[in-house]
């Protein structure tokens, strides 16, 4: 596995909280320049030429972040090393580094995720305690977002057996704030997990990203009450998305906020109406090997092609990739006007780009990695991208 330096975990850390690199615009850089520390040399010369300011913390901001960590106890984890999540490395886009509080033990048995309306009824909650109780007890750990309602009452059921808080916030801001006292229970026994900055207040767009994560960390989501409408039915999707199982427990078709749960069973997800129901359709997966064999499999001391699929795509593309990068960020005008023509607002795959514009992977990379900077493109799970 990955161990990063001092200073390897700094550079990452800095890089990942630079604005307008998300996690694949990081994996990218991380390949094409070497290293995170080359590729922070590399940003401000990328920023020009696309014209586009990348905001990166100063150092002094990142030594203050890696105290704030010292001072709650924490630990920032850098994709690929031991202590990152297994299931979470799997996702298409998996946070490049996350804060993490507690004890990892938790992470050693399944997880399940338990998620559900803020606005939960009284039978709400005691399905989605019954739920995690049960589970906890036949050795699931239990994931969920710490909001008000059914995650709530799904933490406090697996108290006793450890329980993962993913936050929407830094580490350190805790929302609602009214479960600060519950999060200091989680540690003692579970675990807390934000890939957001210390510090930061959560936002209505960081939940979504909250939610990739606890979907990330999971075999399965269960949902219970939702509305139509809700940060709940993302996850699922999330979860779906991902390879995951997406449980739903059904509800009065009279009542709103059954009708999240009621629309995924329409859907194909599988209806349950007690844990034995979601045991029985996980045992049969229980010991397949991951998604992604082999990754990290060797130990390696630096972080020169930690990203396999893009090291790959980077010896297709030949020994002088990192220059073509480069050159492809310069490309004429035509050519960054046939990507543009090329690219609708449905996603299509890099590799259908290259046989339809006719050009290398390396010159491609560098043009979309220019659009992205321009804030004109998106990126989509599966290596897929679009006009944003």
């Amino acid at each position: 596995m990955v161990r990063l330096s001092d200073r390897q975990r700094f550079d990452w850390l800095r890089l990942a909280r630079t604005e307008g690199v998300g996690p694949l615009t990081f994996r990218s850089l991380i390949n094409r320049f070497g290293g995170a520390g080359a590729a922070l040399e590399a940003l401000p010369g990328l920023s020009a030429r696309a014209k586009r300011p990348l905001l990166t913390p100063t150092e002094r901001e990142i030594e203050a972040e890696l105290r704030q960590a010292d001072l709650l106890g924490a630990r920032l984890i850098g994709y690929g090393e031991v202590d990152y999540p297994a299931l979470l490395r799997e996702i298409d886009a998996p946070p490049p580094v996350i804060a993490l509080r507690g004890s990892l033990a938790c992470l050693e048995k399944p997880t399940l995720g338990i998620v559900g309306s803020r606005n939960a009824s009284a039978l709400g909650r005691k399905i989605a305690g019954r739920f995690a109780a049960d589970l906890a007890a036949a050795g699931y750990t239990i994931v969920s977002g710490l909001a008000r309602g059914i995650d709530a009452e799904a933490h406090r059921a697996s108290l006793a057996t450890g329980t993962i808080a993913v936050l929407a916030g830094g580490l350190d801001r805790p929302y609602p704030p009214e479960h600060v006292d519950l999060l200091e229970e989680i540690v003692e026994t579970g675990l807390v997990i934000s890939e957001r900055p210390f510090g930061l207040a959560p936002r209505g767009r960081d939940f979504p990203r909250r939610n990739r994560v606890i979907s990330g960390l999971s075999r399965g989501i269960i949902v219970v009450e939702a509305a139509r409408r809700s940060g709940s039915l993302i996850t699922a999707r999330f979860a779906n998305e991902q390879g995951r199982e997406v449980f739903a427990v059904p509800g009065s078709p009279f009542d709103p906020r059954a009708e999240g749960p009621n629309d995924l069973i329409r859907d194909g997800a599988m209806l349950v109406a007690n844990a034995r129901d979601v045991i029985a359709a996980l045992t049969p997966r229980d010991g397949l090997p991951s998604r992604l064999p082999g990754v990290f499999s060797e130990p390696v001391e630096d972080d020169e092609g930690l990203f396999e699929e893009w090291a790959e795509d980077a010896d297709a593309a030949g020994e002088d990739s990192d220059a073509s990068f480069g050159q492809a960020l310069a490309a004429p005008e035509h050519r960054r006007k046939a990507l543009l023509g090329a690219l609708s607002a449905s996603p299509i795959e890099i590799d259908a780009l290259i046989r339809q514009l006719g050009i290398s992977l390396a010159e491609l990379q560098g043009l979309l990695f220019e659009l992205e900077l321009e804030g004109l493109l998106q990126r989509h799970p599966g290596n897929r991208v679009s006009r944003a």
